[in-house]
């Protein structure tokens, strides 16, 4: 059987020569939540940018993405970006229309859904993460957090079987980080989460890779990585409180 995703030999280069990505390679397995560690600049978001396509117009020679077997390639690229939804890190990037009910509705309907199907896609993923009522809300009106959901709702309104997200928590509340953290435990979708949260890591992601200069550096264990001090420390991490007392081997419950 396939894996969900499987990266091999990837390597990409901004116009102005600077190198991003250099032969990373890896796969995940149906149903992973995998954290994407790494120093900014490490080339986490342009490795999640590859994923669904966004990045490159061709990849270099040698170089896959494959989803669910798939290969990415402009022939396949419209069934590979409804299989794989991406979170971006910044919400405002994400959000475009004036109601939220059209921004959760945009991609369904780009897929073809219509009327009464569409409708209760859209009610279905905002009451996913707690947001029914908030059909007719303004997003720019909206708190951090709430835009957040509003996008999380979006990309599940497309039904993908991978998730991809970039910094989710970044610049939520400690509520808002919980509540979040809550969301994404309750998807049972592949995932893959970028982000410098590294306690959301440790609760949420069992594997973990670590990027540093584009190269996939480490990749095993979550709790084993973030526990090894010098490794962190040479990639620009730090071990998180969470680890400084926890036995290696114990789980962590969710709040």
């Amino acid at each position: 059987m396939s894996a969900a995703l499987e990266i091999r030999a990837l390597s990409f280069r901004y116009d102005d020569g600077r190198a991003a990505l250099d032969g990373v390679s890896f796969a995940v397995e149906a149903g992973e939540c995998v954290g994407l560690l790494g120093p900014n600049g490490a080339g986490k978001s342009t490795l999640l940018l590859h994923l669904n396509g966004i990045l490159p117009e061709r990849l270099p020679d040698g170089a896959a993405v494959f989803v669910g077997g798939m290969a990415l390639n402009p022939e396949n690229l419209p069934s590979i970006r409804q299989r794989v939804g991406l979170m971006f890190q910044q919400s405002d990037d994400q959000l475009f229309c004036p109601t939220v009910w059209e921004d959760v509705a945009f991609g369904p309907r780009q897929m073809g859904l219509l009327k009464e199907e569409l409708g209760e896609r859209v009610r279905s993923c905002l009451a996913r993460v707690n947001l029914a009522g908030f059909e007719h809300r303004r997003p720019h009106q909206l708190s951090q957090g709430e835009k957040r959901r509003v996008c999380l709702a979006g990309v599940l309104a497309c039904e993908p079987g991978v998730l991809v997200l970039d910094e989710p928590t970044s610049d939520l509340d400690p509520r808002g980080r919980r509540e979040f953290k809550a969301l994404l435990a309750s998807i049972p979708a592949t995932k893959i989460i970028a982000t410098h949260d590294l306690e959301l890591v440790v609760e949420l992601c069992p594997r973990s890779l670590l990027l540093d200069g584009g190269k996939l550096v480490a990749d095993g264990p979550t709790v084993e990585l973030l526990a090894d001090e010098a490794l962190m420390l040479r990639h620009g991490l730090e071990k998180p409180h969470i680890l400084q007392h926890r036995h290696p081997h114990a789980k962590m419950p969710l709040d």
